[in-house]
């Protein structure tokens, strides 16, 4: 199956103290790890940046599959970033994850792929997240909603499929130093399954 994704990595990295996305994992930057986890499955990898978007171009400017566009509203939150990057889709599906999830499997993508539905979410022990597989045929209703909205509620709304899967690094982000302290000693492991 032809299938795009979008990485969003456009915030401030507020919660950070520092511009998370070129962070090192084991060698390679935050969003070098998020951009890799989608590269066997999918054709094209729409990278949605903001905040110091030329930094991103620059890390990313030997991944073929990329395509860095910018958000040129990307204070207005991540909702904004989604639409940007969904505008950018060609595909029947495409697969949406924040730039700050960088240990999914592949077999979780592939997990999602085998499932019906126009939204696809996966579960871990009960907890939603990520990433998401979307129908394209919701993008208009998407770029739609209302600036105060985001893709949670919207998805709330339509209802979706849920994937047990058995790997909580569908749950882990790296939001804080401490999420950072927390995962970047143990992380060469998780790249070499």
């Amino acid at each position: 199956m032809n299938i795009e994704g979008i990485v969003l990595a456009a915030g401030f990295s507020s919660r950070t103290g520092k511009f998370k996305m070129e962070m090192l994992l084991a060698g390679k930057t935050l969003i070098e790890r998020s951009v890799e986890s989608l590269d066997k499955v999918c054709s094209k990898i729409i990278v949605v940046a903001g905040y110091k978007s030329e930094r991103i171009k620059e890390i990313l400017k030997s991944y073929e599959k990329v395509e860095v566009v910018f958000n040129k509203e990307f204070e207005k939150g991540m909702f904004s970033s989604v639409k940007v990057g969904i505008s950018q889709i060609k595909t029947e599906k495409f697969f949406l994850l924040p730039g700050d999830i960088p240990f999914v499997k592949e077999k979780v993508f592939r997990k999602l792929l085998s499932k019906q539905g126009d939204i696809v979410i996966p579960v871990f022990q009960s907890r939603k997240g990520h990433p998401v597989l979307i129908n394209s045929s919701l993008i208009i209703e998407i770029l739609d909603e209302s600036e105060d909205s985001n893709l949670k509620l919207f998805i709330d709304k339509k209802g979706f499929t849920t994937v047990e899967v058995q790997d909580e690094a569908i749950l882990i982000d790296i939001d804080t130093e401490e999420d950072y302290l927390n995962y970047s000693p143990s992380v060469k492991c998780c790249f070499e399954l």
